[in-house]
């Protein structure tokens, strides 16, 4: 029997961490709930309504009246969890080259970041979940039972997002890679709204010399000690 309820799990970009929480969550038996979902829902539901995703005050006010479900998986066709809008399962269209696209935008607005972060603590409060992004434990979720900070350096994070990506075929440069894992680094922590930094008692896991299974059995042992 675990003994926390609510995990929080943060850390840049390319850090592991939506691997680790998916696999934590499995073997836990809780939600999986990568809270980048919400933001690529909101996004589906503006531009399938045909509103212009560069209408901040529109966008935002679509995000503090659409109620969004995260669920666990209904289908064993691959999903991680249900994302269930008004009735509508749209897992799969959130992932489409349209929100692709144009989710950084409206991820950005602060009115879109305040109404979905009172719809992520609503699921997240019900408890049983693992709960992964880049501010679940200082902003969504400051009161989750345990919180891990999972951190790696910039250079292994582009290698393994670069190993990634030559697996599936695509044809990328380390260096380009690189830079771009810098560039989100300093995005997301220099913005005004939720930075990304560490909850003051987050546990801080740095992965530089261990690879995932290590990662995890850290983790799964403090979830049962």
């Amino acid at each position: 029997m675990p003994k926390f309820s609510i995990i929080a799990i943060d850390g840049p970009a390319a850090s592991g961490k939506s691997t680790l929480a998916f696999r934590l969550a499995a073997a836990l038996g809780f939600l999986y709930f990568d809270t980048g979902l919400m933001y690529r829902a909101i996004t589906w539901v503006a531009i399938n309504r045909k509103l212009n995703v560069l209408d901040e005050i529109g966008v935002s006010r679509l995000a503090e009246n659409v109620q969004i479900e995260v669920l666990p998986p209904s289908l064993s066709d691959g999903r991680p969890c249900d994302v269930v809008v008004e009735g509508r399962d749209i897992t799969w269209e959130i992932r489409n080259p349209d929100v692709e696209a144009n989710v950084s935008i409206v991820s950005a607005y602060p009115g879109v970041r305040r109404a979905l972060t009172q719809q992520q603590r609503r699921i997240g409060l019900h408890g049983h979940v693992v709960m992964v992004g880049r501010d679940i434990g200082t902003v969504v979720l400051p009161e989750a039972d345990l919180k891990i900070y999972l951190d790696a350096s910039a250079a292994v994070r582009a290698q393994r997002r670069f190993s990634e990506l030559i697996g599936r075929g695509m044809k990328v440069k380390y260096s380009e890679v690189l830079e771009k894992v810098i560039e989100r680094d300093r995005i997301d922590t220099n913005r005004d709204i939720a930075p990304l930094i560490p909850a003051k008692d987050a546990v801080i896991i740095d992965s530089d010399n261990l690879d995932a299974d290590k990662v995890f059995e850290k983790i799964f042992d403090l979830c049962n000690d």
